[in-house]
């Protein structure tokens, strides 16, 4: 009885240590991708990687952020998935407020304007990115109530 307890006990703690430790690779690998000026990091598990420069849409201010895209002609494709959470991610209001924006993919920097797709459109950017997410994408739908917006930058 005893050691059924304290084996629940150590499997809860290593799926909480696996979290964090999952939480600390993500965040370090974004650390490095912006401060290393996109030099180390344009892929995370063997997905794209950008780095959205986008205007506070409260503050005015820049902020960035690193996201997996798919990228077509000259249209980048991100996802307002924040994880499964109830609410978008600061940087989907950001570029709702501001849609003029900048990406960066390694050294390379483009300018460009974001609009949120829907209807037909949606559908299939949604099945393109959750397909490169291995279903990740679908999983986060399932955890929320609101549908998970895709944004669309076209570059400039």
């Amino acid at each position: 009885m005893v050691r059924a307890i304290i084996k629940k006990k150590i499997k809860r703690y290593l799926k909480i240590i696996k979290l964090y430790t999952q939480f600390l690779f993500i965040y370090f690998h974004n650390y490095l991708y912006i401060y290393s000026n996109g030099r180390i990091g344009k892929t995370l598990a063997g997905r794209p990687c950008l780095i959205l420069f986008s205007t506070g849409a409260k503050t005015g201010l820049e902020r960035k952020n690193v996201l997996s895209y798919l990228r077509e002609s000259n249209s980048f494709c991100i996802v307002a998935s924040n994880g499964g959470r109830e609410k978008n991610p600061s940087w989907y209001h950001n570029l709702k407020s501001n849609p003029d924006c900048k990406i960066q993919i390694g050294k390379e920097t483009f300018s460009g304007s974001a609009i949120q797709i829907h209807d037909e459109e949606y559908i299939e950017w949604w099945n393109k990115m959750d397909n490169m997410n291995k279903g990740g994408y679908s999983n986060y739908q399932k955890m929320t109530e609101r549908k998970i917006p895709l944004i669309l930058i076209n570059i400039t």
